[in-house]
C-alpha cells in the first residue's frame, strides 16, 4: 500500500510542478512588452511539432522562444533570427 501512495504522491506532484510551470509560463508572456512583429514567421520543427500548427497560443509563444533559442545556440546570426 506504501509503494501505491508513493507512486501516486510522485505523479500528482509532477501535475503539480507542470501547472505552476505553465502558470508561471504564461505570466511571462503575460508581462512581456510586446512579441516581435516578424513572429509569425518563425516556421519549422520544435520537440516533433511544427510551430506554426500548434493551436493553443501559450505553447506556441513557448516554443517560438524554444526555436528561437535553438536557433541562437546553432550560432545563427541574429538577423535572421529576429526574423528581419
Amino acid at each position: 500500500m506504501e509503494r501505491i501512495q508513493s507512486n501516486f504522491s510522485v505523479t500528482f506532484d509532477r501535475k503539480v510542478e507542470r501547472s505552476a510551470r505553465l502558470c508561471v509560463e504564461e505570466v511571462f508572456f503575460e508581462e512581456a512588452p510586446k512579441l516581435n512583429p516578424n513572429v509569425d514567421k518563425i516556421k519549422g520543427v520544435v520537440c516533433g511539432v511544427r510551430v506554426e500548427e500548434i493551436e493553443d497560443p501559450l505553447m506556441q509563444k513557448i516554443r517560438w522562444m524554444d526555436k528561437r533559442i535553438d536557433e541562437l545556440a546553432r550560432g545563427k546570426a541574429m538577423e535572421k533570427i529576429l526574423r528581419q
